[in-house]
């Protein structure tokens, strides 16, 4: 019995397509920190190199910890003077990146569905970003975070997708069995993954990233109209 349902974020509860958010994503934070004197092209550097440093984390410590570790590596220890302006970036610029997102109410609805039929849901998104960016993000898709058991973030986080430690660790902190639950998302290589702790999956393809090419019919798959019919057969 499905008892937990999670969902990614980006691309699967605010459909996007990835590319053009994170270029724009990185115009606004190059263009919040210039007048502190940081240079666009080393920022963007230093930032890809705190998202490998992320993406390299195998439990050790938190992701947050790992990218500001990496962070200072980049731009110096006097970087850390300089965190409440970024924290300041996601409670205001940041919100401008909802315009280069999309809209889709059948989110709400999903939710909604997995919320009546007795399930809980838990936002698996990729725990690259902080509190106040996941719940931006949530608010663009018109959901309340509330809705929701929690919702995996850099400071909560010490894998990242598509680590299968990652979904090991969202089992241990709900306290659910593996067998209990169904991931969804659009990401065949970063989603689908959770199907080596014995989740049950869904492939949402309205977003889909298939980097590899990869067979699709492996899963259960479609869009939203299909992963609703799927979720009142199996909740």
């Amino acid at each position: 019995m499905i008892k937990y349902v999670l969902f990614d974020l980006d691309g699967t509860l605010l459909p996007m397509d990835q590319d053009v958010f994170t270029k724009a994503y990185m115009k606004e934070l190059t263009t919040k920190m210039l007048p502190y004197g940081f240079e666009p092209k080393t920022l963007v550097a230093a930032v890809w190199n705190g998202m490998k440093a992320m993406l390299a984390n195998q439990g050790t410590q938190t992701n947050e910890k790992a990218f500001w570790e990496s962070f200072q590596n980049d731009l110096g220890e006097n970087i850390l003077e300089y965190k409440e302006i970024f924290d300041e970036f996601y409670r205001g610029e940041f919100n401008n990146l909802e315009k280069v997102c999309a809209f889709t109410p059948n989110a709400k609805e999903t939710v909604e569905l997995v919320i009546s039929s007795g399930a809980t849901p838990i936002v698996a998104t990729l725990p690259a970003f902080s509190r106040e960016a996941i719940e931006a993000r949530l608010r663009w898709a018109g959901l309340d975070k509330d809705s929701f058991l929690f919702y995996t973030s850099y400071e909560t986080c010490s894998y990242c997708k598509p680590n299968p430690g990652y979904y090991r660790e969202i089992l241990k902190k709900s306290g659910c069995k593996a067998e209990e639950c169904i991931m969804i998302g659009n990401n065949v290589e970063e989603d689908m993954i959770a199907g080596e702790t014995g989740m049950k999956l869904f492939l949402l393809t309205d977003c889909l990233i298939n980097e590899k090419n990869k067979d699709i019919s492996l899963y259960p798959h479609g869009g939203y109209s299909e992963l609703k019919e799927h979720l009142k057969n199996i909740l």
